[in-house]
Order: C-alpha cells, then sequence, then structure tokens
C-alpha cells in the first residue's frame, strides 16, 4: 500500500493498493472511519489512479462530511467509558483514575496508557459476561482474545474460542454483554438459524434493541484515536 493526499482544504489522506485481481480502478470509503482506498489493478500507473480520485474529489468529500469526526485521545477531549462521556484529564499519581464524568491518565500523553487500561477493561468485563452466558448455556469456551476488529464486533471459532473488539468497553454495558451472549451462543449453533436467535433470547432475553444501537452508533466507536 502506498499513502497519498487528495489536494484542497483540507487534504484527504488516499490509500493506494494494487491487486493482481483488479480490472479497473476501484474506488472505497470506510464507513467506520472514513478512511479513502483506491484499488488499482497491478499494471496502472499510479498517476492514472490520483487523477481518478481529483475526478471524484466532490463525491469523496461530501460523504467523509458525513462521517463523524476523529477525536484524538488527548487531554481536554471526551471519550465514552461504559457508553459515558468521560474528560480526559491528567492524574495527580501514577494509576488511572476513573469517576462518573473524567478518566485521569499519568504522564504527558495519555493515548497509549489509555488505550491499555480500556483494554484491560474490556478484557474483565467480556470474560465476566462470557462466563455468565456460558454458565447459563452449559457450555465452555476454550480461549477468549481481543482485537480491533473493523468488521466485526465479535467472533467464535469451531473449537470454541471467542475474540471480540476491545471497543466495546467504550459502548453502553448491556450493548457489551449482548455481543458476548452472541457469541457464547454459537458455541452451541454456529449459524444465524432461528435456533441460534432463540439460544441467544434463553441465555440473554430480550436482544433487539442492543443490536439495533450498534448498527446505529457502532461505527462512531471507531472514532476514537489513541496513537497507535
Amino acid at each position: 500500500m502506498a499513502d497519498y493526499q487528495l489536494s484542497g482544504n483540507p487534504p484527504v489522506p488516499l490509500t493506494l493498493r494494487r491487486s493482481a485481481r483488479a480490472r479497473r480502478i476501484s474506488l472505497r470509503i470506510s464507513s467506520l472511519d472514513g478512511r479513502v482506498t483506491l484499488t488499482l489493478p497491478s499494471g496502472l500507473p499510479e498517476e492514472t489512479a490520483l487523477a481518478f480520485a481529483e475526478e471524484k474529489a466532490d463525491w469523496i468529500r461530501a460523504n467523509l462530511e458525513k462521517h463523524p469526526e476523529a477525536v484524538d485521545a488527548v487531554f481536554g477531549a471526551a471519550i465514552p467509558v461504559d457508553g459515558q462521556d468521560r474528560v480526559i484529564a491528567p492524574a495527580p499519581g501514577r494509576r488511572i483514575q476513573m469517576d462518573a464524568g473524567r478518566i485521569a491518565v499519568p504522564g504527558p500523553n495519555p493515548g497509549r496508557p489509555l488505550q491499555r487500561y480500556l483494554k484491560e477493561l474490556a478484557r474483565n468485563r467480556l470474560a465476566e459476561a462470557s462466563d455468565f452466558y456460558a454458565a447459563r448455556l452449559g457450555r465452555g469456551y476454550s480461549r477468549l482474545t481481543l482485537r480491533d476488529t473493523r468488521s466485526r464486533w465479535g467472533s467464535c471459532t469451531a473449537d470454541g474460542g471467542l475474540m471480540y473488539s476491545w471497543r466495546l468497553i467504550l459502548a453502553p454495558p448491556a450493548v457489551l454483554r449482548y455481543v458476548a451472549a452472541h457469541e457464547v451462543a454459537h458455541l452451541q449453533e454456529m449459524n444465524h438459524s432461528q435456533a441460534f436467535w432463540d439460544t441467544v433470547e434463553c441465555i440473554h432475553g430480550r436482544w433487539q434493541e442492543q443490536r439495533a444501537w450498534l448498527r446505529e452508533n457502532g461505527a462512531s466507536l471507531h472514532r476514537y484515536r489513541f496513537g497507535e
């Protein structure tokens, strides 16, 4: 991949990706973070792809306006934890401290330490929820891993491994628990049949509201950047 910029104010970052299977230039804007990717055939000059992007500049900018603005995890910024906005502030001690409307982080650059803290908090909450629903189901899982996935909030492997997006800690607790119940239900039903949804409802209860929240608000959880 190669990174370029679309001219204008402000400039728009572009990612160029070559594909041996591509027959023409394709343009994609991520629904999660607004990343603009141009895919071009192997033999096509990069200048041709960039000229194509310039021709589509108005369309690109119009679509980017629909995406929520990125938020860097810096002092003074607000970030949701458990679905509640908390302002990032300097911590007087060596430990991260969180209360109703504030999260205090030690050191001059809060991004990376805050991300590590949130990942650990997510692991604890998701492990607790997974254990609870697995006990209700009467099935165990083999492992629990966290990732920063862009296309799904969780998954379950055939050998009982559960994977979750750590960004679920930013969502309301009920949403996190629903995702845990959803993946645990796959330990019994590796599909999305009616039997699967019956299993989700059996171990979790009504789930429609939480699923709708993710569909409407899930993409916004990817707007927060921690200096990765």
